[in-house]
């Protein structure tokens, strides 16, 4: 994936690699990336409905021709508009190799191996080994994710989140306004952006439900949502919700879970 600013230098950036055609869905940014087009008429800008459509008809040209494309462009969110926003490419090509995000898609039970033959080009050298900052469960795996969002009202707010997750055995997340407002590190941050999530239960507290963080988090088995707006947005996805102060609610779960375990 490469990235870049502005429409044509990011089409210069695909000019450069190689990329002859341009596969999109018509969406805003597709659409603000066309009006640059006519200035690369070594460039063909190819449409399609559905994103498997797209990506069907890249992988099919590049099979067939054995050239370079460029499939499913996408601005960031949060970046500012398409002129100046960061733009992803997903090169095509043969051969190709696939990533998926973690928690995106379900692990498939029986799969198929395909050995290949090892050789120089092909040695796994480690470079470097990089841990991550402090202990605790990791937020990626962790079977529970206590996570607070704007609601919480400060940094030394997250101390009933923390408490929380504690006593469930998991870990703290929240969501993007947090880490802006500079509350919580970005390696706590569920979303689209930030670490994408799978517990057994999400306990999102204080969260309004936006779709950048919905998104990172629709990999939770449950969700119990905690806000005072009973109009928010996230409990259309909540499998539980509690209309309150997060800062009675959630004190006052620990406490439950404290009398039960007889503590």
């Amino acid at each position: 994936m490469t990235k870049t600013t502005g429409r044509a230098a990011f089409l210069q950036l695909l000019v450069d690699e190689g990329v002859t055609h341009l596969f999109g869905n018509p969406g805003t940014t597709e659409l603000a990336i066309m009006e640059v087009v006519p200035q690369f008429p070594q460039l063909e800008f190819v449409l399609g409905l559905q994103e498997a459509v797209v990506m069907a008809m890249a992988d099919g040209f590049c099979r067939a021709s054995g050239r370079l494309a460029a499939a499913n462009v996408h601005v960031m969110p949060g970046l500012g508009n398409a002129m100046g926003a960061l733009y992803n490419a997903k090169f095509s090509g043969s051969p190709v190799i696939l990533t998926v995000a973690p928690h995106v898609v379900a692990a498939a039970e029986n799969l198929e191996v395909q050995e290949l033959a090892s050789g120089p080009d092909m040695t796994v050298r480690v470079q470097e080994r990089v841990g991550t900052d402090g202990g605790g469960v990791s937020l990626a795996d962790a079977s529970v994710v206590v996570s607070g969002g704007r609601g919480v009202g400060s940094t030394e707010g997250f101390a009933v989140i923390e408490e929380l997750a504690e006593l469930l055995g998991g870990a703290v997340g929240c969501s993007r306004a947090v880490t802006m407002a500079g509350w919580r590190p970005h390696t706590d941050q569920v979303g689209q952006t930030g670490t994408k999530i799978a517990p057994e239960i999400y306990i999102a507290c204080g969260i309004s439900g936006a779709t950048q963080h919905m998104a990172g988090a629709k990999g939770a088995k449950k969700l119990l949502a905690i806000n005072p707006d009973a109009e928010a947005s996230i409990f259309a996805s909540a499998d539980y919700g509690v209309i309150g102060d997060l800062h009675e609610v959630v004190p006052a779960i620990s406490a439950e879970i404290r009398k039960a375990r007889g503590a």
